[in-house]
Formats: structure tokens, C-alpha cells, sequence
């Protein structure tokens, strides 16, 4: 097997780079040192964050992947970046929802950590111009960004993720608030988890101190933002090893 190389950069996001391989269904990943709120407006360097969020998207994508969900993770190849499979992303942000919080609160006027259940899921059309506005599923249709069944593969993908999700937090003595994930389609036409697993699209709480353990201590300036992603890696890793 021919070792891959990073090649030249296709393209910069927020919080990521990604780069070409020598393999074209295979492209290189880059965490940045970078956080940012706002969708983008407010940006701040801070060292190890990068490191931080690879580490454990990398541990969460790799027990997903054990666990029957299909993503985009090949192999890490540095404590910053890892290889993946090369997705034509649907812009689409889907959302679950365990407990309520943020906007949720706001919205519909209820208490903040108010446990939901059902799960709330919810979907945001991907757009920074438009501040990820939320959609509903006749809107995707009508948009053609995906049909109905692919909605629902979607909705249920992200239950299951959910469902994974709170098993090893819960282990970690870790509440999964919220988080967002994105999907897109591989070469051969399916739709795979792909972006990153991590506390920048989560919110976690401590389960004893009621903390946040999540970007809403850099959205909020509570505290340190590497200080509580490292209690997060140290915790998975004792759950799900080095």
C-alpha cells in the first residue's frame, strides 16, 4: 500500500484545513489552534486546541466507527491531524438535543437543563452568510439539498451517534447536552458521518460541579478553554483507552 503524503491545501475552515493526498478519495485533516464564536466573527488563537479537539474526535470517530456507524475517519497520522475519506458534504448541521440550552431556552422560553425526552433533534441549513438558519424537513426537499429518505437516515444516524455518545460520557461522569454533527456522501454514493467529533460542537457538562466542559467557556470567557478539553481527553481516555 502506497504511504499517503499531504499535498496542497483545498481549503480552510474555522477551526480545520484540509489538504489533498496522494490518494484522491483521501484527504488530510488539520486541527487549528483556533476558536471561534459567532459563526466566525470572533476568532482567537490559542495553543493546543488543535491538539485538543483531534485527540478526541479521533477517539470519538474511531468508537463510532467500532459501533456501526459509518464516518469519514482513516487513521491519525500526528497529534494534530488525521487522514479521511474524501466526502461531498451536504450542507446540512443535524442537532440533537438531551437537555435544554442555548437557543433552545431562549426559543421557547423554558429551563435551562430541562432533560428532553424524546431527544430533540433538529436540522440548520450550513450557511455563515445566513448564520446557519433552521430548516424543516419539507424545506430540505424543496431545496433539493436531500429527499425524504435520506432526512430520516439522517435523523436516525444521528439518534444512534446520540445514543453511543451518552454511553461513554455517562461512563466519563459527563452530561451530553447537545452536539451537531455533519454528514456527507462517499464515492460510492453513501451518506457518512464526516467533520469532527468534539467539545467545539457539544456541549458537555460535568456531571458532579454542573461545569461546562465545552466551547461554551470560550463563547462565555469562563475560564480556559484547553484546561477543560483536556479533563474531556483525559476522561475518554480512561473509557476508551490510548
Amino acid at each position: 500500500m502506497t504511504k499517503l503524503t499531504k499535498q496542497e491545501q483545498l481549503t480552510e475552515g474555522k477551526a480545520k484545513m484540509i489538504f489533498a493526498t496522494n490518494d484522491p478519495q483521501v484527504v488530510w485533516i488539520h486541527s487549528k489552534n483556533q476558536a471561534t464564536a459567532l459563526n466566525g466573527k470572533r476568532k482567537v488563537q490559542i495553543d493546543e486546541k488543535g491538539y485538543y479537539t483531534n485527540q478526541i474526535s479521533f477517539r470519538l470517530l474511531k468508537y463510532l466507527k467500532q459501533n456501526g456507524v459509518a464516518n469519514h475517519l482513516v487513521e491519525q497520522v500526528s497529534e494534530t491531524d488525521i487522514t479521511a475519506k474524501k466526502l461531498a458534504m451536504i450542507p446540512l448541521e443535524v442537532v440533537i438535543r438531551n437537555y435544554a440550552s442555548g437557543h433552545f431556552v431562549t426559543r421557547f422560553n423554558v429551563e435551562k437543563m430541562l432533560h428532553l425526552d424524546p431527544p430533540v433533534t433538529e436540522f440548520y441549513y450550513k450557511s455563515d452568510e445566513l448564520d446557519d438558519p433552521m430548516i424543516n424537513d419539507s424545506q430540505i426537499q424543496a431545496l433539493h439539498i436531500a429527499d425524504e429518505n435520506q432526512i430520516e437516515f439522517l435523523r436516525q444516524t444521528a439518534l444512534k451517534i446520540n445514543q453511543l455518545l451518552e454511553v461513554v460520557f455517562k461512563k466519563a461522569h459527563i452530561k451530553l447536552v447537545d452536539f451537531k454533527v455533519e454528514f456527507g456522501f462517499d464515492q460510492d454514493g453513501n451518506i457518512i458521518l464526516g467533520d469532527e467529533i468534539s467539545p467545539d460542537n457539544m456541549r458537555l457538562v460535568d456531571e458532579n460541579t454542573d461545569e461546562s466542559l465545552d466551547k461554551d467557556v470560550f463563547r462565555k470567557n469562563l475560564g480556559s478553554l484547553t484546561d477543560v478539553y483536556k479533563v474531556v481527553l483525559s476522561r475518554l481516555q480512561t473509557e476508551l483507552g490510548e
